[in-house]
């Protein structure tokens, strides 16, 4: 039997990149185009990670499915608005290139898992030349919202890995949860858009408060 693959999967926004700015700017501006006022700062913090119909349903709970797909849509539009005008998308995280080279140099296999669409993954990868570092890669295109397990599911059968030999690596209870109800080791981080005691309670095995303890930890796990 062939040795099965260390897989370490990563969240996008909030765990490799600081896209907060970008999109509360983009929220805001669906709203509008829906005539709504904007969602609270806080609010949208609480709801990064989640596809766009289960984000739009937790920030306007009491309108219907076409209001929130069609609010889905208007964030689509207002954020690809934003980066094709040029306007900033945030960056990487203090240490997660590093990060990222330390785990491929230890032999890890690497994939993301991120409420984001297909589109907006492979933009977000292109434009800091890490398409080529991940193998496996799992968005809002691909299975249902966080914290249904079945992006990681789906990542563990590409790239040949079991539970036992994967670690999912996020910023929020969603992640953490979707990791548990796969069976998977969560590892959270503080820099992110939950408090790390939100973390903690949803699951995670540590929370780290920088990318450089990352390689160590995912060693001692796997």
């Amino acid at each position: 039997m062939s040795e099965l693959a260390r897989l370490v999967l990563l969240d996008c926004d909030g765990t490799l990149v600081d896209s907060q700015a970008a999109i509360v700017a983009a929220m805001a501006d669906a709203f509008a185009a829906c005539g709504l006022g904007p969602p609270e700062h806080a609010a949208v913090r609480r709801i990064v990670g989640l596809s766009l119909p289960a984000a739009m349903a937790e920030l306007l709970p009491r309108a219907e499915a076409p209001e929130h797909h069609r609010l889905a849509e208007a964030y689509k539009d207002a954020h690809l608005a934003r980066r094709l005008a040029g306007e900033p998308q945030g960056e990487l995280f203090e240490g997660a290139l590093a990060a990222i080279d330390s785990l491929a140099a230890d032999g890890h296999v690497l994939g993301v898992a991120t409420g984001k669409s297909r589109r907006g993954l492979d933009s977000t990868l292109e434009r800091f030349g890490l398409r080529d570092r991940f193998a496996v890669l799992q968005t809002a295109d691909d299975a249902p919202s966080k914290p249904h397990p079945a992006m990681v599911e789906q990542a563990m059968f590409a790239a040949g890995a079991v539970p036992e030999s994967t670690v999912m690596v996020g910023d929020t209870t969603f992640d953490m949860t979707m990791a548990r109800a796969a069976g998977v080791a969560a590892i959270g981080v503080a820099w992110g858009y939950h408090e790390a005691a939100d973390l903690h309670a949803a699951g995670a095995v540590a929370v780290l408060d920088a990318f450089d303890g990352l390689a160590g930890l995912v060693a001692e796990l796997l």
